[in-house]
């Protein structure tokens, strides 16, 4: 019929039009971020855009339930503005028939919100977690690049090589800077190695010498020449990787283990989607104009109202995994009372909406209609 295909067909432009403009900033955002990472080394340059959509992809559920609110409440707002609304209400429509075909339209994207939050989250999660680790385990030779100064994992090391082979593992002209056990130690060789020693790695110089300097103003320099000496060079050839955290970990996993921090991660995600479902309603109950306020001033509200509510879901989410609230009787206090205020607020406008017309109604068939008096005629004297 006429009212849900017009209503959805505007829906959907605005949604895929908001959707559009919210990837790009916050794929400019995770841009920046991601190369300030590769700059500090926790992130290897080659991968910057791979960690970034990794990245934006973990955030989709937030975008998504964002580009349905804006879209619902601009497009609401619109109605409102172009006087819509009344020739829908004046037709007989009320609030609550628009509720039907907004989740018609609204239904695919809480799928894939739902998707996202179960499923891609995590996934985008472990992915970027892994490179991460993958790449802060490299050794530290394995780290410097010819010709340049670079600091070692532990940053108590100073690393300089002339050349290296292709495989990363073997470089000339080594220069290592360390301070341990309260000396610097200057060494220099003409060859290293990479050597793996059970589970650790160890850089093997050849033909070098090495200096020790105490770091107090005491007397005391050690100058010692070698043919072969070991050093550890970090990283481990099959280092195991740490403990995966919860936002790394799928869906199926956190059901099973009923840990704090599992139930609050589980929770976060649950709440993605019956946070999506209540910002349809609220979308339709804040998006009334009024034209003393402004055109935004609804739209800075809804905003205000999304923000309020996304850091309540944050807030929840350490509160349950630290263990002074319960996943359900928290999930029922934030999206159950959001519900409550949402449908009460609806129903209650609905029904003003309601007696203003019936109202309106009996002004203009109540009135008597007056009828013509014949003149006065003033009697003779």
């Amino acid at each position: 019929m006429l009212f849900h295909s017009s209503l959805r067909k505007e829906l959907s432009r605005s949604f895929g039009a908001t959707l559009v403009v919210l990837v790009t900033i916050v794929m400019t955002m995770m841009l920046i971020r991601t190369l300030g990472l590769a700059s500090k080394g926790s992130v290897n340059p080659a991968d910057v855009f791979i960690v970034m959509a990794y990245t934006v992809l973990g955030y989709m559920p937030t975008i998504l339930s964002l580009s349905l609110f804006i879209a619902i409440v601009g497009t609401l707002s619109r109605m409102y503005r172009d006087s819509e609304m009344v020739i829908w209400f004046s037709s007989g429509r009320g609030l609550t028939d628009f509720v039907e075909p907004l989740f018609r339209f609204a239904w695919p994207v809480l799928i894939l919100i739902a998707a996202m939050a179960l499923v891609g989250w995590p996934w985008a999660n472990s992915q970027t977690i892994g490179m991460r680790q993958q790449y802060e385990q490299r050794s530290d030779v394995e780290r410097v690049t010819p010709g340049e100064f670079r600091e070692s994992s532990g940053r108590m090391r100073v690393f300089f090589i002339d050349k290296d082979t292709p495989d990363g593992a073997t470089a000339t002209n080594v220069f290592i800077w360390a301070i341990e056990r309260g000396l610097q130690i200057t060494t220099s060789a003409r060859s290293g190695r990479i050597e793996d020693v059970g589970p650790n790695r160890f850089l093997m110089l050849s033909n070098g010498q090495r200096l020790e300097r105490p770091l107090l103003p005491t007397s005391g320099l050690k100058i010692s020449e070698f043919k072969t000496y070991g050093t550890r060079a970090g990283g481990s050839s099959d280092a195991t990787a740490n403990t995966t955290p919860p936002r790394a970990r799928t869906t199926l996993s956190l059901l099973r283990d009923r840990s704090s921090a599992s139930l609050g991660e589980l929770g976060w995600r649950i709440g993605m989607l019956l946070a999506a479902i209540n910002f349809v309603l609220l979308a339709l109950t804040v998006s009334s104009v009024n034209p003393r306020v402004g055109r935004s001033g609804n739209l800075l509200f809804a905003l205000f109202a999304f923000v309020i509510y996304y850091n309540l879901l944050n807030l929840g989410q350490s509160w349950v995994s630290s263990g002074r609230y319960g996943m359900g009787s928290f999930m029922l206090l934030l999206h159950g009372g959001v519900f409550l205020i949402g449908t009460t607020w609806l129903m209650l406008r609905n029904n003003n909406w309601g007696q203003r017309k019936k109202h309106a109604r009996v002004i203009a068939g109540g009135l008597p209609t007056p009828q013509p008096q014949p003149p006065k005629i003033d009697p003779i004297s």
